[in-house]
């Protein structure tokens, strides 16, 4: 019997590994760990662990999720990390700065249209992934041959999107806090206008971006919120009848429960929901 656990990577990376059950005391939450990948192994840090982890495997769905045929052989987790392991990564995370400036390089050389975003060894080093974003699709393949030819070892240039670039690198929101993506979002998922004109936002794409130039993440995750709010109110631009007469309703205050209204003699007043309920 075996525990699924989460290990977290460089850049908000995380994927599923088993331990043995009768071994779990010596796991714990943030204890970093060597696991087994595709082509090696790999530093990571635990960041879920039992039942918390169980789920959020089941959820993501990349390896099958609670398929018993893609449960038969999980990875595992090989052993908890030694000093030595974690000096290792801690020199590799230096070393990939130097990295990706020789990438970018390489790339202006090749006068190709994409922008070098991050790149991340494998802690035995038998791969080196190239993180980038385009507006298009790229042909790296002189690039890749390049490249394997300076680090000598196996290259994976993988395209991202905006959001996933900003979950990599992570940042401060425009509410001045971490990033939705990079701190606690499982994906960054499509986010229209129409979401912040239900929301009575400005559509101004400036006053509704993110620092990854998309729009907010928040306006998709907390349209559900405004919805359920809104159906408590009172329309705008609804005439309502109150206790001095029938008044136009000119906006609603969700956050505060307030009305402002506007009378037919054109005077305006601010009344709580409840009074205006009354």
């Amino acid at each position: 019997m075996t525990n699924v656990l989460e290990v977290r990577f460089k850049g908000n990376r995380r994927e599923y590994f088993s331990w043995p059950s009768e071994d779990s005391s010596t796991l714990r939450l943030d204890v970093p760990v060597i696991v087994e990948v595709e082509r090696g192994q790999d530093f990571g840090v635990v960041s879920a662990l039992g039942a918390v982890a169980e789920k959020k495997c089941q959820r993501c769905g990349a390896c099958g999720g609670g398929n018993q045929e893609a449960a038969a052989a999980p990875r595992v987790i090989v052993r908890v990390a030694t000093a030595q392991d974690r000096k290792t990564a801690s020199d590799l995370r230096v070393n990939e700065e130097d990295v990706r400036r020789t990438v970018r390089d390489r790339v202006r050389q090749h006068n190709l249209p994409m922008k070098v975003s991050d790149a991340e060894w494998q802690w035995d080093k038998r791969k080196l992934t190239i993180y980038f974003t385009a507006e298009q699709r790229v042909d790296f393949r002189a690039l890749v041959r390049d490249l394997a030819g300076v680090f000598r070892t196996r290259i994976e240039l993988r395209q991202i999107g905006a959001r996933d670039e900003a979950k990599r690198l992570d940042g401060i929101g425009r509410c001045g806090r971490q990033l939705c993506i990079s701190s606690w979002l499982p994906e960054g998922k499509p986010v229209s206008l129409s979401l912040a004109k239900a929301q009575g936002l400005s559509l101004n794409p400036l006053q509704i971006s993110g620092p990854c130039g998309r729009l907010l993440c928040c306006l998709h995750y907390e349209h559900d919120f405004y919805v359920q709010q809104r159906k408590r109110f009172p329309k705008e631009g609804k005439t309502v009848k109150t206790s001095v007469g029938n008044e136009r309703v000119i906006s609603v205050d969700i956050f505060r429960e307030r009305v402002t209204l506007r009378s037919e003699a054109g005077e305006t007043r601010v009344v709580d929901l409840e009074q205006l309920r009354l």
